[in-house]
């Protein structure tokens, strides 16, 4: 009798912290339809999504150890309730090649971090390395964020780029001109014809976080490509350095160090709130089917994802493998934060997360077949 007690005082416990970890999955979930602009603490949860679903599928796993059935529905049905967005994180894709007798048009997106402007990882050889890697892709249409280009010296990227990509017709766009000769933004290459260009202007003071959008004619189609960077939380060495520190000895100094990190964390899902409202009415009124690549700074748990992949595919989600993190930050986890969408007309196919350190974002590809039978 008295171990029995014993026992059940633990499923107690455990009972009560599974009810703890249900509820935070539950409103990590709601933050994928809930704008953080005056909701914010949520979008905090959203990241935490994918720990979540992991602590309730340990309780789902325990309760069926102890067959206690009513209790394992508690995380199992809450899992359910989130398995779209759990789709997001990982995927199990059977490979198909794409049809022999169709013509694929090949799809990049990539956050090249300024060409290792500077000096990261080893600057001028990095930059090398990021080259040969575009020559061997050889995408269609290259969608690059946090683009540098300089009319001096050994960083004039659009000239050189032109030289060796089959993409020579460029859509650039600058959010910061130094000296009449630096410029820093975001850019859209194309192997085909350019026939319109555009720029979204955000609203307020950021550093390379921009839209553009391109209108492609391939053959006999036009489709309107989107190359979007999304408002970046800005955080600096220190804290890095702070989330780096498990143990801090200075109580003042964890306290202070959390709440800028809460600021930062707040202050750019405010704005990226404002930003994905903005595009995401863009794309409903396009004239032509979307193509919609960028760095959205946020997992698939977030507001900005859910809004901006609506009434498209997910080409990762459709052809992807895997977890396919793109992000290759030291203190935050390899999210996928790097998308490629499309016109639910088109299907993709052969979607590749590209394991190469040459940036802190991996590249992403795939193909794109505009006429699917």
């Amino acid at each position: 009798m008295k171990s029995k007690s014993k026992f059940s005082v633990l499923n107690k416990i455990i009972l009560f912290l599974n009810i703890i970890a249900v509820s935070a999955l539950l409103i990590s979930e709601s933050a994928t339809y809930i704008c953080p602009e005056n909701y914010w603490i949520l979008a905090i949860f959203g990241l935490g999504f994918p720990v979540l679903v992991c602590m309730n599928i340990l309780f789902v796993i325990y309760w069926f150890i102890m067959n206690k059935k009513r209790f394992f529905l508690i995380s199992f049905i809450a899992i359910l309730l989130g398995a779209n967005t759990l789709l997001g994180f990982v995927q199990y894709n059977f490979k198909t090649k794409f049809p022999a007798t169709h013509t694929p048009v090949k799809i990049m997106c990539y956050n090249v971090r300024l060409f290792d402007l500077y000096n990261w990882w080893h600057n001028l050889e990095t930059r090398s390395k990021m080259f040969n890697l575009l020559t061997d892709e050889s995408a269609d249409i290259c969608c690059f964020q946090e683009f540098f280009n300089s009319e001096r010296g050994a960083f004039h990227n659009i000239d050189t780029l032109t030289q060796f990509l089959a993409a020579k017709n460029v859509h650039v766009e600058y959010t910061v001109n130094l000296r009449g000769t630096d410029h820093w933004g975001i850019a859209t290459f194309s192997k085909y014809p350019i026939v319109h260009k555009g720029k979204l202007e955000f609203v307020g003071r950021t550093f390379n976080n921009s839209c553009i959008f391109t209108d492609i004619k391939i053959n006999d189609d036009t489709i309107r490509v989107y190359n979007i960077h999304l408002q970046s939380i800005n955080f600096l060495k220190r804290d890095y350095s702070f989330m780096d520190s498990l143990i801090v000895k200075d109580k003042d100094e964890e306290i202070e160090g959390s709440k800028r990190i809460l600021w930062l964390l707040k202050k750019a899902y405010i704005k990226r709130a404002k930003q994905t409202d903005m595009v995401a009415e863009h794309i409903r009124n396009s004239p032509y089917p979307v193509v919609v690549c960028g760095d959205f700074n946020d997992p698939a748990s977030s507001y900005a994802y859910h809004l901006l992949s609506r009434n498209l595919k997910d080409a990762f989600c459709e052809t992807g493998r895997g977890f396919g993190g793109t992000y290759i930050g030291n203190s935050i986890p390899s999210f996928r934060i790097d998308y490629i969408f499309h016109d639910k007309k088109f299907k993709a196919y052969e979607y590749t997360t590209i394991r190469k350190r040459y940036s802190d974002h991996r590249p992403i590809t795939c193909l794109l077949d505009l006429h699917p039978e």
